[in-house]
């Protein structure tokens, strides 16, 4: 088995391509030890010593690091244990963990308003933002404000509010009027 690995724009986050379906369908976040009880997989890299985050996308595993560690130090172990996992049968996720679609649910008088902000993302903003390892979903608006929830890469990445504000922002209102502004959201 091959591992590729791609820097993205957070340096404190490296993109691992197994060569292989990681998810087959929506995203799973892990920002937690705790979380990743959840997955088989995410719990053997927590295991490494300087792993703050994991997220899974389709064919991609982010992995998040502590500042005070260095790539060079745990990146090995991080594909020793995307190996090891991948060769074990195991699967990525347990029984009862489930992915997500990403967006939040959204209904009201607002309704056509949001399923225009969704398309959006799915059409033009999240297969963007997965190439560098991330995803941005939506969190809820409300007169006029986008709440978007960051994972992966995005999470904590130093030009994710340049990407926030110059990119999604302009797209966001160039084709929706309503839309005043985005902002980020912590969940």
């Amino acid at each position: 088995m091959f591992i590729q690995t791609e820097s993205t724009p957070n340096p404190a986050t490296l993109k691992f391509l197994p060569g292989q379906t990681v998810l087959e369908v929506g995203t799973a976040d892990f920002p937690t030890v705790e979380a990743a009880a959840k997955s088989p997989l995410a719990a053997r890299i927590f295991a490494v010593n300087g792993v703050t985050g994991v997220f899974f996308g389709n064919d991609f595993v982010t992995v998040t690091k502590a500042n005070e560690v260095e790539w060079d130090h745990i990146k090995p172990a991080i594909l020793g244990a995307v190996m090891e996992h991948y060769q074990s049968g195991q699967p990525v996720m347990g029984d009862e963990a489930q992915t997500a679609s990403g967006h939040a649910e959204h209904s009201g008088e607002d309704a056509e308003i949001v399923n225009q902000i969704k398309e959006l993302l799915d059409s033009r903003v999240r297969p963007a933002v997965a190439q560098d390892g991330g995803d941005i979903t939506f969190h809820g608006f409300d007169r006029g404000v986008v709440y978007l929830h960051m994972q992966g890469a995005c999470a904590g990445c130093p030009s994710s509010t340049l990407t926030l504000k110059m990119g999604i922002e302009n797209l966001l209102r160039h084709y929706i009027p309503e839309v005043t502004e985005v902002r980020p959201v912590a969940v």
